[in-house]
């Protein structure tokens, strides 16, 4: 099981980060390619994408230890696994944080209530992720089809 929503969440708030600097106009639809990336934009996609490896490898060790036969020492591995990466969430909502509101401070918008609440998903990823996890290793195993 792969923990798409979370991580699809990211990827989704790294790469819409550089457009809370541009106008809500439509674009022509027959508008020339963007222009390359500023040196920030690039770092920090740099950044989100390492930041989803990183989700990306908590998921699978999530994964192994809910799938233990002993429920007791899942948790307390699960527990474990969480405390271990939510750090690494906390310092990249702080990342997020400071280029998304760099990105609207020049663009004269004020998305704080936005890059707040953008702020909050990233920090509940590791919560989200252990939720996503123990929900389907105690999920009862399907039925086998049956024939007809």
């Amino acid at each position: 099981m792969r923990l798409l929503t979370p991580l699809a969440a990211v990827a989704v708030l790294a790469l819409a980060a550089p457009a809370f600097a541009q106008d809500a106009a439509p674009t022509a639809p027959a508008a020339p390619a963007a222009p390359s990336k500023s040196p920030e934009e690039a770092a920090f996609e740099a950044k989100a994408e390492a930041f989803g490896q990183r989700m990306e490898a908590m998921a699978t060790e999530m994964q192994t230890a809910a799938a233990q036969a002993d429920k007791a020492k899942a948790k307390t591995d699960l527990d474990a696994i969480q405390a271990r990466y939510q750090p690494d969430a906390d310092v990249f909502v702080t990342e997020f944080q400071t280029f998304a509101t760099a990105q609207t401070a020049a663009s004269g918008q004020d998305a704080s209530a936005q890059i707040a609440a953008a702020a909050e998903q990233i920090r509940s990823i590791p919560a989200l992720a252990r939720g996503q996890v123990e929900a389907a290793a105690n999920a009862p195993a399907a039925a086998p089809a049956t024939p007809q």
